[in-house]
């Protein structure tokens, strides 16, 4: 009878041993199952070329979704720029930035203004949500807008300087085109075509123009 009951007794203590064994898996388990998983989506800054003598940047902007690719509200955003290097600081003059998303799982890096410091650099993003953890890298370059003022003339100026050698070689052609046509007549007279001069150019209403002359013999 002793023994009988001894071996119940050890029965129901190796059950119990294996519930408590299997409840810890389980719960991770469901831990694991009740995260979600993150998407971010780069909106808008992501390429950027940032004027550093005006002091503008485009804002970073990213969206955060779940696996099932719907936008994640209340999400932990943080935006981190270089420490040295080109770069640039954020409203407060900090490298850091952080915000929550949207209702339509948006945030901004709002305020972002490029420093002195010519070239290229990354800002770091990373997520968090209900122990979940994303991370992203936009990439933008910091120019000077001195350096583009500088091409564009030097291509207006190139442009112009071709405009005035067509019309010149135009008005020569035209002038040789006079000649060819009064011999093919069969006429005794000799028609000598004028000279055409070209006069100094004029800009009137943001058009280049350049008078010509011509001056009959």
């Amino acid at each position: 009878m002793w023994a009988r009951k001894a071996g119940l007794q050890f029965v129901t203590g190796l059950c119990c041993l294996l519930v408590l064994l299997a409840c810890p898996r389980a719960g991770a388990q469901e831990a694991a199952a009740a995260t979600p998983k993150l998407v971010i989506t780069i909106l808008d800054g992501e390429g950027a070329l940032n004027d550093i003598r005006a002091r503008t940047a485009r804002e970073p902007i990213v969206e955060v979704q779940d696996e099932n690719h719907k936008p994640v509200a209340g999400a932990a955003v943080l935006f981190s720029l270089p420490s040295s290097g080109p770069g640039g600081a954020f409203a407060n003059g900090a490298e850091t930035l952080s915000t929550l998303t949207d209702e339509a799982g948006h945030a901004a890096a709002t305020g972002l203004r490029p420093n002195g410091v010519q070239g290229s650099y990354d800002i770091h993003v990373t997520v968090h949500y209900q122990g979940a953890t994303a991370q992203t890298t936009i990439h933008q370059k910091n120019v000077s807008g001195q350096s583009s003022s500088t091409t564009t003339e030097q291509v207006a100026h190139g442009l112009s300087m071709k405009s005035i050698l067509i019309i010149v070689g135009a008005a020569a052609a035209a002038g040789a085109v006079g000649v060819v046509l009064a011999t093919r007549g069969g006429s005794s007279t000799t028609i000598t075509p004028g000279t055409p001069t070209v006069g100094a150019p004029t800009v009137a209403g943001g058009s280049l123009t350049i008078p010509l002359h011509g001056r009959h013999h």
